[in-house]
């Protein structure tokens, strides 16, 4: 019964969304009155919370149609449209939506492949960059003369900042308040070449191409496909294999 009473709760809510969504409806939803009743109020909120979920496909719903559904249904007659032809229509804006994704997402991928490509090679070009045979860029920021560098199977504590290429920082040690350890080798390609050339004390910035870092795939929200990558790292300790 408690599920029963959910869907039902919830189907009023996208009521109240849809109902509120409509252009036409801003003077008559300026001048609404606020909700006094519980249930006013418990309808209210269920629709704002229902308003925000499906605000993302608000081109894909036809809200008179959906206020249509909903209203007949409560009122208890007989659906339009079967179950067959309910879930085909789903299923088909499911795939659409999902081709469309798709295609913008190859289409940002591309983008930034192209951007990280002209980035890197101008970025050769400048003063203390070097380029390693992979392709990893890296200057000194704070060089020491003395110092243990890590091989791939140490591990490391280190302080660092990531962004992409338009400044855009994706992660920090440095925000968090506190560094970070780990493997050398269980960290992308980019950070493992690169953190071998430094000594303990060292900064320095990495530019990582795509191939280095986390490729077509990205990772998470912020680092899409092939995006290029820079890292302000500073190796603070090592602890030697051997030593764990």
């Amino acid at each position: 019964m408690m599920k029963r009473y959910a869907l039902a709760a919830i189907a009023a809510g996208i009521a109240v969304a849809a109902g509120c969504s409509k252009p036409q409806d801003s003077q008559e939803t300026a001048s609404a009155k606020d909700p006094s009743t519980d249930a006013e109020k418990f309808g209210y909120a269920i629709g704002v919370d229902l308003g925000n979920s499906l605000s993302p496909i608000r081109e894909q719903v036809d809200i008179d149609a959906l206020v249509q559904g909903l209203t007949e249904t409560m009122a208890g007659k007989e659906s339009r449209m079967d179950e067959a032809a309910r879930n085909e229509i789903k299923n088909t804006v499911a795939q659409n939506m999902q081709a469309k994704q798709l295609e913008e997402r190859s289409a940002k991928a591309d983008q930034a492949k192209q951007a990280g490509e002209k980035f890197l090679a101008e970025n050769a070009k400048k003063e203390g960059v070097k380029v390693t045979d992979s392709g990893l860029q890296y200057e000194v920021i704070t060089k020491v003369d003395k110092g243990a560098s890590p091989s791939a199977e140490d591990r490391v504590e280190v302080h660092y900042r990531g962004t992409l290429l338009d400044g855009t920082e994706f992660d920090s040690s440095y925000s968090r308040g506190k560094t970070a350890e780990f493997g050398v080798n269980r960290v992308i390609a980019g950070w493992t070449e690169g953190l071998q050339l430094m000594k303990v004390g060292e900064k320095f910035k990495f530019y990582i191409p795509a191939e280095l870092a986390y490729g077509e795939r990205g990772a998470g929200a912020k680092i899409g496909p092939h995006e290029t990558l820079t890292f302000e790292v500073e190796l603070i300790k090592v602890e030697p294999a051997e030593k764990k």
